[in-house]
């Protein structure tokens, strides 16, 4: 239950760190986007809220949000990091709110979501820099930060395990499923969609070496066989390491970055969505999948069976008869298919950004309240 502090007029700021609104869209821009925006629609509903938001951005800002109780404060010089360690410290609050791993180094009385301790679990998946700049930092926010919030008990473990922060100091907020009640696959213009002839499944991921997209790929010459079509769909980043493109092919089509209304045409259309990933800090393509009644064939590693429950079908990750196996069952299984779609549905409606932006509220309020401790 959320627990407002009123007063008359807010006495404490908070200020909320942008810089995601200046990254590509992934699943950390994704989390922070919805959790402001949950946020400011709470606002709206308590005229007496404790305390007053402000939005700090940089002048390199991607994407548009929308906000009507949260102050938009535009910056004018810096990105990056420098600009987390120069810029934003000048509009420092009574507390501040980090979304997407990274915040001010020296500010203390600040809550930072780590989302994932991936660059420990599996290093060979990033670049040497990107993995290094890690394994440095995300143990410095860990200490110095008052609170860590993480999305899953799978990370909150990790998190521990490799030192980046201490138990007593995380809580969990997990990704919501809300936001894709707002896609539309009727907007979604993707001409393969009418050129098959098959069913296909989804497989999305970039070309990390977690993602583990190979393992699917690997048995497309079986599904072929069997009438089914593998649709790819996800960027590369410069952030991951890779070991090459996936082989191709005949039945296997790749479609790189997709927007949200394709992604929804993409989940409806579907048999189902593969998801072999070795680890996850949450995973929400799974979750999002669910919500739009789209049968998941899941890895069972890491978070992904907090995730999933017992609305998705599991497979180890290096199976690859076990994965080519469930695929085609499921292909020839209108009742389990038609049951799952059912079960995801209902499982997809455990995980809400709202419910996740009323954690962030209370505790920014205790923190916002509380006597300065150090930090250790």
């Amino acid at each position: 239950m959320l627990m407002m502090l009123r007063t008359d007029k807010p006495s404490r700021r908070c200020a909320i760190n942008g810089r995601f609104l200046a990254q590509p869209m992934t699943g950390v821009q994704r989390y922070a986007y919805e959790i402001v925006s949950a946020l400011d629609a709470i606002l709206s509903t308590e005229p007496d809220a404790a305390l007053a938001f402000s939005l700090v951005v940089p002048p390199q800002t991607r994407h548009p949000i929308d906000l009507q109780r949260i102050e938009l404060v535009r910056t004018t010089f810096g990105s990056g990091h420098v600009w987390d360690q120069i810029t934003l410290p000048r509009h420092a609050a009574d507390v501040g709110l980090n979304l997407a791993n990274f915040g001010p180094l020296l500010a203390r009385r600040q809550i930072v979501c780590i989302h994932d301790a991936n660059t420990f679990v599996v290093p060979d998946s990033y670049s040497r820099k990107f993995g290094l700049a890690y394994r440095t930092l995300l143990p410095i926010m860990g200490r110095m930060a008052a609170r860590v919030a993480t999305v899953s008990q799978f990370s909150a473990d990790m998190l521990v395990k490799f030192g980046v922060t201490r138990r007593d100091k995380i809580f969990i907020a997990p990704n919501g499923h809300e936001h894709v009640l707002r896609w539309d696959s009727a907007r979604a213009r993707l001409p393969i969609l009418q050129q098959l002839t098959r069913p296909y499944v989804l497989l999305l991921g970039s070309t990390a070496k977690h993602k583990n997209v190979d393992v699917i790929i690997r048995q497309a010459d079986a599904l072929d066989a069997a009438g089914i079509d593998i649709l790819v769909a996800g960027g590369a980043f410069s952030i991951f390491a890779s070991d090459g493109p996936a082989a191709t092919r005949r039945n296997v089509h790749h479609l790189g970055f997709v927007e949200d209304d394709q992604l929804a045409a993409l989940y409806e259309g579907a048999l189902c969505l593969v998801f072999p990933s070795k680890t996850e800090g949450f995973g929400i393509p799974p979750l999002e999948a669910m919500a739009k009644g789209c049968p998941v064939i899941s890895s069972n590693a890491a978070s992904l069976t907090e995730v999933g429950g017992d609305a998705v079908l599991y497979v180890a990750p290096d199976d690859g008869q076990g994965w080519r196996d469930a695929i085609i069952r499921l292909s020839q299984a209108p009742d389990l298919r038609r049951s799952l779609s059912a079960q995801g549905r209902k499982r997809a409606e455990l995980f809400s950004w709202k419910r996740s932006a009323d954690l962030y509220l209370n505790e920014l309020l205790r923190l916002a309240t509380s006597r300065p401790t150090p930090s250790v």
